[in-house]
């Protein structure tokens, strides 16, 4: 199995890279992806994890864009992770981050469900490399007895739409494509049915500006995405002239993504194809 799509205690997951590399073993992943949230923290001990483990790692990275107001996710992968300038922006990207956290709390504290900023951030202050989010509040509301799940926190305060959103802002996708490019490695659009248009004549217009704006790729395997969502974007790619990523999106939380790694996987010649066109682009 090949799943090009985790998260640990880096951003927004709830495993150590040691314990998710432990966890994709078991399920019998042979090659592992960590795409953490605007960090590349967990790179190099999941590396080392996964060399223990013989299995082959991918460094990424799920890096959190802005267009018209909405979250745009685009996945690097093949990354350097020691790669200067792109730790620069990515720093810049979890203050930003840790910004809007304080922001979200205060919302929450006119509604009746105060908050400690503070604590709720103390990893990120702990460890400037963490990524801060919502769901890192969420589980704050439900340590407070606000809410019982994070699916809750989100459907009913701090999701789009409701009373204590905020808006994120950040950089355009294509300025975030050339960062990775700048980094080495290969661009891809995360669960392109959760984000951008929704109209599907639109979708396909937004993703074909994607393309020619630099983007590599496009994650059609995914949990959220079922069969027919996958061919739809499988003849896209191909008709685009892009790769196809994939993965489960697991971040070692119940109520956020599968219950395993592995649960969703890149069939290995996709893999092999987006491998090529990283390599490709280092000659």
């Amino acid at each position: 199995m090949i799943d090009l799509h985790t998260h640990t205690t880096a951003s927004d997951g709830r495993l150590s890279p040691a314990d998710l590399v432990a966890r994709a073993v078991s399920a019998g992943v042979t090659v592992l992806g960590v795409t953490d949230h605007d960090t590349l923290a967990s790179c190099r001990p999941a590396a080392t994890a996964c060399a223990s483990a013989g299995i082959e790692f991918v460094a990424g990275i799920e890096v959190t864009a802005v267009e018209r107001g909405g979250d745009v996710h685009v996945l690097g992968y093949f990354v350097d992770p020691g790669a200067q300038a792109l730790q620069e922006f990515l720093s810049a990207q979890r203050e930003l981050r840790a910004t809007r956290v304080r922001e979200i709390i205060g919302l929450l504290a006119t509604l009746g469900m105060p908050l400690d900023a503070d604590a709720v951030l103390q990893p990120s202050a702990d460890d400037p490399s963490r990524a801060p989010g919502r769901p890192w509040i969420a589980r704050a509301l439900i340590a407070a007895g606000y809410t019982s799940t994070t699916g809750e926190a989100f459907d009913l305060w701090i999701g789009r739409g409701r009373p204590a959103f905020v808006p994120r802002t950040g950089a355009s996708p294509t300025e975030v494509v050339q960062h990775i490019h700048r980094a080495g490695g290969v661009a891809s659009l995360a669960h392109p049915v959760l984000v951008g248009p929704q109209a599907e004549a639109d979708k396909t217009a937004w993703i074909t500006s994607l393309a020619a704006g630099g983007l590599d790729a496009i994650e059609a395997f995914h949990s959220e995405q079922d069969s027919d969502v996958t061919a739809r974007y499988l003849a896209l790619a191909d008709q685009l002239g892009l790769e196809v990523s994939g993965g489960s999106d697991f971040h070692g939380d119940p109520q956020h993504g599968p219950a395993a790694p592995g649960a969703v996987s890149l069939p290995p010649e996709r893999f092999s194809r987006l491998k090529s066109r990283w390599q490709s682009g280092q000659n």
